[in-house]
């Protein structure tokens, strides 16, 4: 503040702090509910008078009436069930909102004047209002007053669990920490806040304290509730409580809802089967929920172009639901990928390959089913937050199966200098999310630089080649190289990739695992044979095969 501190550790008349105020010579501020009153809108004796009642008893009951808010649309009943009343301060009118504890002792009440000021009698910073009346349920409401309570309360009969927080958008996050235990006997809490950057900001503040999948959002087509109610628009409440969506952390996004962007962007602009009939099928036995399988290989081999089409058949032939943390491309280039796999044609590079009703129905048949959701996302992020979006994944979204491409970029938002001490705590957090949510996970890795003949001229990977630390192939249950000779002159061998399993806990079989030939008219690998020049390529082969 830029004035003089007059007083300080006084009481709060708005939200009923009693000592985080703080008088200055050009206003007050409060230091819990960070609001600044300037000194000419400050009331006279305001201050004082919150002193005087942090002593003083309660407004005796026998002293209050309940009567219905016809201004406000709202019921005596509704008043009555509630406990909120009306009543006379020194004089002036007032409605006076009681909160109760779970025996129906009377804890505080906060008392709202007729200019909106509020005074708070008691203690009343640890309880939802109307929280007395329910003991657990199916779905609760939680608004941002008293007033919008009663009215979601009165619009559903007052037969479902509704509440509001205590002390306005500010008080959110404490009053939503402290009762963890009462909201979790609900299957789901939907807040409906005010539609308005303080009611925005108190959801963000509530969204990582309940567990993934519980928070719901509603919104209303006005400011709140009562605004609502009060312009005829009762039913649109009740929509927004039914039609309320989980809650999903910003850059979250589900397939299903591309269309439009996908649609008009500019021209410039047990184990699970894989996709090709080749030796790497029978030596996995396909991929299982609950593994870790890293995918690797040099520099523009086509790792992504591998996972991106293992990806699309889980999701489209499989019907199972697939995560995708593509860190090196954004979700438009992705979801083009997948929808390119199905065509059969280069959609990433020209949609207009295809006409505009046939884009739409490769749309419909891929991701419109809604079993993949992005991760809207480029560049290095950091780990906790990293971790939080892939549980969101496993557990909200229920994924089956989460790509990450790749964990390069990913260990690049640690706070760690050391690269393989980061591998480290990253894989073993991944292995720890596996294992505790059993979604399966695809994780591609790059390859440090070695001596001979490298991974971009077809040159043999072994585990010793991972980048960054042994944690890759100590913790992991598959991990499967891709060989290929991007620099061959032969346009065949240019193309063709040799599979290599490195590491397989599920069946222990490892070594040449088949070859696949990238068609870029397709943009899709599909299986091939290497042709076999001499007859040292057919033992060198056979060797490759030989398990030891």
């Amino acid at each position: 503040m830029d004035g003089e501190v007059i007083r300080s550790h006084l009481p709060c008349p708005d939200c009923g702090s009693s000592d985080a105020l703080t008088e200055y010579t050009n206003g007050t501020y409060c230091f819990s509910c960070e609001k600044f009153t300037p000194a000419d809108k400050v009331k006279p004796q305001s201050v004082q008078t919150q002193q005087q009642h942090k002593h003083k008893n309660l407004i005796p009951l026998d002293e209050c009436e309940i009567q219905a808010l016809t201004k406000r649309g709202l019921t005596q009943a509704t008043c009555r069930k509630y406990g909120y009343y009306t009543s006379e301060v020194g004089g002036t009118p007032c409605q006076v909102a009681c909160y109760f504890s779970d025996d129906g002792e009377l804890l505080g009440q906060k008392i709202r004047y007729p200019d909106k000021h509020f005074s708070v009698y008691g203690n009343l910073h640890h309880r939802f209002f109307g929280q007395h009346l329910w003991a657990n349920g199916h779905k609760l409401v939680i608004t941002e007053g008293e007033i919008d309570c009663l009215t979601v309360s009165q619009v559903g009969g007052n037969k479902w669990p509704v509440v509001s927080i205590p002390n306005g958008a500010q008080s959110a996050k404490k009053v939503f920490t402290e009762n963890m235990e009462w909201l979790n006997r609900f299957d789901e809490v939907i807040v409906m806040f005010d539609m308005d950057e303080a009611g925005r900001k108190a959801v963000e503040s509530v969204c990582n304290i309940l567990p993934p999948g519980k928070l719901y959002i509603a919104n209303l087509p006005l400011k709140d509730p009562n605004e609502c109610l009060k312009a005829g628009r009762a039913k649109e409440i009740i929509d927004a409580i039914f039609q309320a969506k989980p809650y999903r952390p910003d850059g979250i996004i589900n397939g299903s809802e591309l269309w439009e962007e996908l649609r008009d962007e500019p021209d410039e602009a047990a184990g699970y089967p894989l996709p090709w009939d080749i030796p790497l099928q029978q030596m996995t036995a396909g991929l299982r929920k609950g593994e870790l399988v890293v995918i690797t290989a040099g520099t523009g081999i086509g790792k992504t172009t591998f996972v991106r089409q293992i990806a699309y058949h889980f999701g489209v032939h499989l019907g199972l639901k697939v995560g995708m943390m593509m860190l090196e491309e954004n979700v438009k280039r992705t979801a083009k990928g997948l929808m390119a796999v199905h065509a059969g044609k280069r959609l990433s590079l020209n949609k207009n390959l295809v006409s505009p009703e046939e884009y739409k129905k490769i749309f419909e048949e891929t991701l419109g089913g809604g079993n993949f959701v992005f991760y809207q996302h480029f560049g290095s992020m950091e780990s906790d937050s990293l971790m939080a979006k892939m549980r969101y994944l496993a557990v909200a979204e229920q994924c089956d199966f989460i790509v990450l491409d790749h964990i390069t970029i990913a260990i690049s938002g640690l706070d760690i200098e050391n690269e393989r001490k980061a591998t480290d705590v990253l894989m073993t957090n991944l292995r720890s999310l596996c294992e505790e949510t059993g979604v399966g996970m695809l994780i591609i890795s790059h390859l440090k630089r070695t001596d001979g003949q490298s991974a971009e001229e077809g040159g043999v990977i072994s585990l010793s080649h991972l980048r960054g630390s042994h944690a890759l192939a100590q913790l992991s249950d598959t991990v499967v190289a891709l060989e290929r000779n991007q620099q061959a002159d032969d346009p065949d061998e240019k193309n063709l990739v040799r599979l290599r399993v490195l590491k397989n806990r599920h069946t222990g079989e490892t070594g040449l695992a088949g070859y696949l030939k990238y068609d870029k008219e397709t943009d899709r690998l599909e299986a091939a044979e290497k042709k076999k020049t001499s007859l040292a390529d057919a033992f060198k082969e056979e060797a490759d095969n030989e398990d030891f």
